[in-house]
Protein backbone atom coordinates (compact mmCIF):
# COMPACT_ATOMS: atom_id res chain seq x y z
CA UNK A 1 0.00 0.00 0.00
CA UNK A 2 1.72 3.72 -1.09
CA UNK A 3 0.76 5.84 1.57
CA UNK A 4 -0.14 10.04 0.80
CA UNK A 5 1.53 11.81 -0.44
CA UNK A 6 1.90 9.62 -3.16
CA UNK A 7 5.36 10.02 -5.72
CA UNK A 8 3.19 11.98 -8.28
CA UNK A 9 1.81 13.77 -5.57
CA UNK A 10 5.50 14.31 -4.55
CA UNK A 11 7.08 15.34 -7.93
CA UNK A 12 3.67 17.78 -8.35
CA UNK A 13 4.93 19.25 -5.51
CA UNK A 14 8.52 19.63 -6.11
CA UNK A 15 6.88 21.09 -9.53
CA UNK A 16 4.78 24.01 -8.15
CA UNK A 17 7.69 24.69 -5.55
CA UNK A 18 10.04 24.84 -8.61
CA UNK A 19 7.74 27.28 -10.74
CA UNK A 20 6.24 29.43 -8.15
CA UNK A 21 8.97 30.14 -5.66
CA UNK A 22 12.49 29.45 -6.93
CA UNK A 23 12.34 30.21 -10.49
CA UNK A 24 11.73 34.07 -9.57
CA UNK A 25 14.35 33.60 -6.53
CA UNK A 26 17.49 33.43 -9.21
CA UNK A 27 18.53 34.08 -12.54
CA UNK A 28 20.47 33.61 -15.88
CA UNK A 29 21.28 30.19 -16.65
CA UNK A 30 19.94 29.06 -13.82
CA UNK A 31 16.61 30.04 -14.23
CA UNK A 32 16.44 27.69 -17.28
CA UNK A 33 17.66 24.83 -15.22
CA UNK A 34 15.16 25.39 -12.87
CA UNK A 35 12.60 25.68 -15.45
CA UNK A 36 13.61 22.88 -17.33
CA UNK A 37 13.96 20.60 -13.86
CA UNK A 38 10.40 21.99 -12.61
CA UNK A 39 9.01 20.64 -16.75
CA UNK A 40 10.67 17.34 -16.00
CA UNK A 41 8.84 17.40 -13.06
CA UNK A 42 5.61 17.92 -13.93
CA UNK A 43 6.06 15.16 -16.71
CA UNK A 44 7.61 12.82 -14.13
CA UNK A 45 4.09 13.22 -12.05
CA UNK A 46 1.98 12.47 -15.33
CA UNK A 47 4.00 9.38 -16.10
CA UNK A 48 3.76 7.93 -12.67
CA UNK A 49 -0.03 8.43 -12.69
CA UNK A 50 -0.98 7.98 -16.64
CA UNK A 51 1.59 5.57 -18.08
CA UNK A 52 0.40 2.51 -16.55
CA UNK A 53 -3.35 2.65 -17.73
CA UNK A 54 -2.24 4.27 -21.02
CA UNK A 55 0.46 1.16 -21.66
CA UNK A 56 -2.09 -1.50 -20.83
CA UNK A 57 -4.65 0.34 -23.58
CA UNK A 58 -1.62 0.16 -26.33
CA UNK A 59 -1.12 -3.11 -26.02
CA UNK A 60 -4.40 -4.32 -25.86
CA UNK A 61 -4.99 -1.61 -29.14
CA UNK A 62 -1.86 -2.82 -30.68
CA UNK A 63 -3.35 -6.63 -30.38
CA UNK A 64 -6.70 -5.57 -32.09
CA UNK A 65 -5.11 -4.22 -34.64
CA UNK A 66 -2.27 -7.17 -35.04
CA UNK A 67 -5.16 -9.75 -34.67
CA UNK A 68 -3.68 -11.23 -31.67
CA UNK A 69 -5.76 -12.88 -28.77
CA UNK A 70 -6.62 -11.65 -25.22
CA UNK A 71 -4.02 -13.69 -23.84
CA UNK A 72 -1.30 -13.62 -25.82
CA UNK A 73 2.13 -12.48 -23.89
CA UNK A 74 3.76 -10.49 -26.29
CA UNK A 75 5.16 -7.69 -24.87
CA UNK A 76 4.26 -3.94 -25.93
CA UNK A 77 7.57 -3.22 -27.12
CA UNK A 78 7.25 -6.39 -29.40
CA UNK A 79 4.06 -5.36 -30.51
CA UNK A 80 5.23 -2.22 -31.24
CA UNK A 81 8.00 -3.17 -33.48
CA UNK A 82 5.61 -5.82 -35.59
CA UNK A 83 2.75 -3.29 -36.16
CA UNK A 84 5.30 -0.62 -37.43
CA UNK A 85 6.91 -2.98 -39.40
CA UNK A 86 3.10 -4.08 -41.23
CA UNK A 87 2.00 -0.68 -41.30
CA UNK A 88 5.62 -0.27 -43.44
CA UNK A 89 4.47 -3.23 -45.77
CA UNK A 90 1.40 -0.65 -46.36
CA UNK A 91 -2.09 -1.31 -45.77
CA UNK A 92 -2.93 -3.21 -42.00
CA UNK A 93 -4.83 -6.39 -43.71
CA UNK A 94 -8.41 -7.16 -42.29
CA UNK A 95 -8.78 -3.60 -41.14
CA UNK A 96 -9.76 -0.23 -42.54
CA UNK A 97 -7.27 2.93 -42.58
CA UNK A 98 -9.92 4.67 -40.49
CA UNK A 99 -9.88 2.28 -37.71
CA UNK A 100 -5.88 2.00 -37.71
CA UNK A 101 -5.88 6.34 -38.17
CA UNK A 102 -7.87 6.58 -34.72
CA UNK A 103 -5.84 4.06 -32.83
CA UNK A 104 -2.59 5.26 -33.54
CA UNK A 105 -4.11 8.99 -32.51
CA UNK A 106 -5.11 7.52 -29.81
CA UNK A 107 -1.90 5.55 -28.81
CA UNK A 108 -0.91 9.44 -29.81
CA UNK A 109 -3.11 11.17 -27.47
CA UNK A 110 -2.11 9.11 -24.70
CA UNK A 111 1.65 10.00 -25.15
CA UNK A 112 0.61 13.43 -25.31
CA UNK A 113 -0.67 13.64 -22.06
CA UNK A 114 2.48 12.67 -20.56
CA UNK A 115 4.83 14.71 -22.08
CA UNK A 116 2.69 18.07 -23.52
CA UNK A 117 -0.87 17.88 -22.29
CA UNK A 118 -3.06 20.14 -23.98
CA UNK A 119 -1.67 18.87 -27.51
CA UNK A 120 -3.83 15.53 -26.55
CA UNK A 121 -7.23 17.39 -27.52
CA UNK A 122 -5.95 17.73 -30.80
CA UNK A 123 -9.45 16.87 -33.40
CA UNK A 124 -8.30 17.50 -36.38
CA UNK A 125 -8.16 15.41 -39.58
CA UNK A 126 -4.74 13.93 -40.48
Amino acid sequence: MQYRPSAAELLADIAALLDDEVIDAVDGPLQHRVRVAANLAHILARELSLASANAERERATIGVLLDLDDDDPTPLSERRARLAEVLRAGPLPGHHDAEVWSALVQITRDDLAISKPGHDRWTGDR
